[in-house]
């Protein structure tokens, strides 16, 4: 398909914003082979070697190791457990009619309204009452809350263009409302849930300010971005190491986006036509 003149512009701007996304990666990536003197000195310069040194002295001075089990372990617990509410939620606001399910869909969005922080100390009171306070079961519970608004919403949406006669014919069937949700409207919904699944895995794994209030900096419990200022200093950054333990950070995010983004393509094409 060509284009003529006048997509020119549009090119050039989706290069340069291509470029302003590719330099920073590049420079992440070789500076995780390089030491100090060569970042500053050659900072765009390809290294002189790809030795691991730096990221097994990432891994093993920040204790990347267990800080990565433990992420793994929070993000998928509670990706698990936003899933189980917010499909059988959505579900139910998909099939209510008249203003019942309106109203309920706008109480879920209200959640947007909510700044991070601002929710701080709730949540810090929240944790020492139920004794939950440095631990990780904490965050399982509360990472999902966190994600029912934008996982609701836009599962509501996936589910209400799924046709009524559909569910009917698997009524007549015999299916039951489980059977009807699990057969019919999550297959369908598929690429909404991947999309959910994506964005608040992005989410639940970078989040840093709860991880670190409460889990707290316990090497056995706390997550990978928590350890990983570690690597700082006050007396002297090693910033090839600190660039190297960003990059095994990065590392599981590529793997999951790898994995979900032809779902996630299909959710905003299928979007599109909706609309």
């Amino acid at each position: 398909m060509k284009f003529g003149r006048s997509w020119l512009p549009a090119h050039v701007l989706a290069w340069l914003y291509a470029a302003l996304l590719v330099v920073p990666l590049y420079y992440l990536l070789v500076s995780a082979f390089k030491t100090n003197d060569q970042i500053f000195g050659s900072p765009f310069a390809l290294p002189t070697s790809l030795s691991a040194h730096n990221f097994t002295e990432a891994f093993s001075s920040a204790d990347l190791g267990s800080a990565v089990v433990n992420s793994v372990l929070v993000t998928a617990l509670a990706l698990a457990l936003t899933l189980a509410l917010a499909i059988p939620a959505a579900f139910a606001i998909a099939r209510t009619e008249g203003r019942l399910g309106a109203f309920v869909e706008r109480v879920f969005s209200l959640g947007f309204l909510v700044p991070t922080f601002a929710a701080l100390f709730p949540t810090f009171l929240l944790a020492a009452a139920t004794g939950l306070f440095h631990t990780r079961a904490f965050m399982v519970l509360f990472l999902p809350a966190t994600a029912m608004p934008l996982s609701v919403v836009i599962l509501v949406q996936f589910m209400r263009t799924i046709p009524r006669e559909m569910e009917e014919a698997a009524r007549i069937d015999g299916a039951s409302t489980f059977g009807v949700l699990r057969h019919v409207y999550t297959p369908m919904c598929m690429p909404g849930i991947a999309t959910i699944l994506l964005l608040n895995f992005l989410t639940f794994w970078n989040e840093y300010l709860y991880s670190l209030v409460i889990i707290g900096p316990d090497p056995e419990q706390r997550t990978v971005q928590v350890a990983l200022p570690t690597l700082k200093s006050l007396t002297g950054t090693d910033y090839g190491i600190l660039t190297a333990g960003t990059v095994l950070t990065l590392v599981p995010v590529w793997a999951v986006y790898t994995v979900l983004q032809k779902r996630m393509q299909q959710a905003l094409v299928s979007g599109a036509v909706k609309m």
